[in-house]
């Protein structure tokens, strides 16, 4: 009963945020090339001819001739100019929106990494402050630079993208269009120079535009766009409004690639299922600040932000029996499922954390846990 009694809290606490931000669009396509910047020039012009005060707040037309000539006829608001390692830059002027208040603003590129010294380290962090400020954003990206789905993009394409948006602000959007091509259309828009100077088509052709990439990263848009939909209908068309039963917690250590990894597939799961998830970190003797070394505490630190950041809730616990606590937090935490990264173990050191597994394994059942090993 308290857990529906949390739930229908936080649902009308999220109602009240979000009848005070600016609504939030976000255009998603597969890659670069699909026409999502066209898109929302598109919608801009349509919005100034219905009478909206809406203006560019950024744009990057990547010297796109068509995209170029869709900017005439719509307000830009200039962006602020600063000098960054000798040289001088433009970024977005987010004081100078929030003042100006237009009704709409277009700011494109949501992944974009700030230039240092900048009031935010993010792009998408803007955004959430013009929102907070009851302007409406329309928005885009690429599948690529969502958060949890880093590994699988870096599987299909051989990338590490670095510069990444939380799947916490893909969610907070009132509405999410995936700008959809097939792979030859973009292959043939790749090759008229559409998308990059014809003097990088043969590059790009050879690496990331190769038709079974694109269809693997078409895929995952379209799996994406289907999730944000059916979570919208189920929130707000049928009215199942609060998070369902189940209740994730996945368990870090320091190796900083093993709990990465683990986070996101576990943000992943959440969010399929609409639920609340945890992060937990078990600090046993040996992983004590003055045992393991400095960057691995920094992974650390940035692992924890990563997982606030994706919407888990960090639990950090000193506890030489892993098991142990692990059963704990699960059993105050209501967790119906564990998620433990596979060990990356040599066959000695195997046998002797056979222990922890056995532990668990062997009071999961009385739990009514589930237990899921991410490879």
């Amino acid at each position: 009963m308290n857990t529906d009694k949390e739930h229908s809290v936080e649902y009308f606490l999220d109602l009240i945020k979000k009848s005070r931000r600016g609504k939030f669009k976000i255009y998603i396509g597969m890659s670069a090339g699909v026409g999502k910047t066209y898109r929302m020039l598109q919608e801009a012009h349509s919005l100034l001819k219905s009478g909206i005060d809406i203006k560019i707040g950024y744009i990057e037309p990547h010297n796109r001739p068509e995209t170029i000539a869709l900017v005439e006829g719509i307000p830009v608001i200039p962006r602020r100019r600063l000098f960054y390692k000798g040289k001088e830059l433009e970024e977005m002027d987010v004081q100078a929106i929030i003042n100006i208040r237009p009704e709409v603003v277009i700011v494109d590129e949501l992944a974009h990494t700030n230039i240092e010294g900048s009031s935010n380290e993010k792009r998408w962090q803007d955004v959430l402050d013009i929102l907070n400020a009851g302007i409406n954003v329309i928005s885009a990206l690429n599948i690529q630079h969502i958060e949890s789905l880093n590994e699988e993009v870096e599987v299909i394409t051989g990338i590490n993208v670095r510069e990444r948006v939380p799947d916490n602000v893909l969610r907070m959007a009132d509405e999410v269009v995936n700008i959809d091509l097939t792979a030859d259309e973009l292959i043939s828009r790749l090759k008229e120079g559409k998308i990059y100077d014809i003097a990088k088509v043969e590059s790009a052709l050879r690496n990331f535009f190769q038709s079974d990439k694109i269809l693997q990263l078409r895929e995952l848009a379209l799996k994406e766009v289907a999730s944000q939909v059916e979570r919208k209908i189920e929130m707000e068309v049928t009215g199942n409004a609060a998070l369902r039963h189940e209740r994730f917690l996945a368990c870090i250590n320091s190796n900083h690639t093993n709990a990465a990894m683990l986070i996101r597939k576990t943000a992943r799961l959440a969010a399929y299922y609409n639920s609340k998830w945890f992060v937990l970190y078990v600090q046993t003797a040996k992983e004590h600040p003055d045992k393991i070394g400095l960057a691995a505490q920094r992974h650390l630190i940035n692992n924890f932000k990563m997982a606030t950041e994706l919407g888990a809730e960090v639990i950090r616990e000193k506890n030489n029996n892993v098991a142990r606590a692990i059963l704990q937090t699960a059993a105050q935490k209501n967790i119906t499922t564990i998620c433990i990264g596979r060990p990356q173990l040599n066959w000695l050191h195997w046998m002797m954390k056979r222990s922890l597994f056995n532990q668990l394994l062997g009071k999961m059942p009385k739990l009514d846990i589930d237990l899921i090993i991410l490879s």
